[in-house]
């Protein structure tokens, strides 16, 4: 406000003042001082009203009867002012008692002009301002909208991809079970009690991460499900680093790592397989290793649907490329590592 004010003041003084480069600056006091007077006591008051006026205004008034009132309100305004500035030269003796209306007259043409030029700039940048603002707030609300459909979507797909890991596993001890019931009874009894408790475990938690802990104790107890109908041909050790108990990892992401080698390693062999678990935390990652010494496959080429692609798109939707599943196979030896931040 200060600024357009000496603005104002400025070219007032050049235009109707006829002041050059050349003029004494002696000579400018005068006229700049008065001016400024008027300038001061009108841009206040257009600064208070305009920003209010112009958006109601522009709401209920279609171009051009909305500039049709905002001219008529910034007159007005310019009246008003050079009423207060002409009082003020008059409280400090400046114009005296009988020229107050020859002020006011010969003050009229150069208020009315300086308060549109200015005035109608201002509002004009307001104006300006406000569709900015609006155009700012629109695409504001349309990213926010995107980004929520976005996370909408991912969750969406994350349980898409946990609810087909579940029935997978589910299924294939129900297999095993039932492959039992008639040989060996009790160690069919035995497996379904082992797989209630390891199915209360895993549905107890509506998260889609757990600790570590918690899914190394669905490991073990899937393990030894399988160990039930594989005997000796399934061995298995689970090692893990004691600072890495609390880390998180995708639920049954590391079950179906190990289940996978159950699969291809132990179940394929007369004489099964040994499978190793190892978790353990380096430069602030936690780095899980599942390796099997069967007869390996090719890492380079895994269908859709595969338990290592899903656990790898699951990685993916949780971590995005803060994670990632590595696979090293050959003959006699497969590693998958996992690798999250912890």
């Amino acid at each position: 406000m200060f600024g357009w004010s000496i603005a104002a003041t400025v070219t007032a003084v050049v235009i109707f003042s006829g002041a050059t480069w050349s003029t004494p600056w002696r000579q400018l006091v005068a006229p700049l001082t008065t001016s400024f007077v008027f300038t001061s006591s009108i841009m206040p008051i257009a600064a208070y009203v305009m920003p209010r006026l112009m958006p109601a205004v522009r709401r209920r008034f279609a171009w051009p009867m909305d500039w049709a009132i905002v001219t008529v309100v910034m007159v007005a305004i310019g009246l008003g002012g050079s009423t207060v500035a002409i009082g003020l030269l008059r409280l400090v003796g400046y114009i005296g008692p009988g020229h107050t209306w020859e002020w006011f007259a010969g003050s009229l043409r150069t208020t009315i002009i300086m308060t549109l030029i200015f005035g109608i700039s201002v509002s004009a940048l307001e104006a300006l301002r406000a569709r900015l603002d609006d155009a700012t707030m629109a695409l504001r609300t349309k990213e926010r909208d995107e980004a929520e459909a976005r996370r909408i979507a991912a969750e969406a797909q994350l349980a898409s991809l946990e609810s087909r890991v579940n029935p997978h596993f589910l299924f294939n001890t129900l297999n095993s079970i039932a492959t039992l019931v008639h040989d060996d009874p009790s160690a069919a009894e035995r497996m379904t009690t082992q797989l209630a408790a390891l199915l209360r475990s895993s549905l107890d938690s509506d998260s889609a991460l757990v600790t570590l802990a918690d899914e190394l104790t669905l490991v073990r107890a899937y393990l030894d499900i399988e160990r039930v109908r594989f005997g000796n041909r399934l061995r298995f050790e689970v090692r893990t680093d004691g600072e890495t108990a609390t880390a998180r990892v995708p639920r049954l992401a590391v079950q179906t790592l190990v289940e996978n080698s159950v699969k291809y390693a132990v179940s394929p062999s007369r004489d099964g397989a040994s499978i190793t678990v190892h978790a353990a935390a380096t430069n602030g990652h936690l780095r899980i290793e599942i390796v099997d010494d069967g007869p390996g496959f090719d890492g380079s080429t895994v269908p859709a649907g595969h338990g290592l692609a899903l656990v790898r798109e699951r990685l993916a939707m949780t971590f995005a490329d803060r994670a990632s599943l590595g696979i090293d196979s050959k003959a006699g030896r497969t590693a998958v590592t996992i690798d999250v931040p912890l």
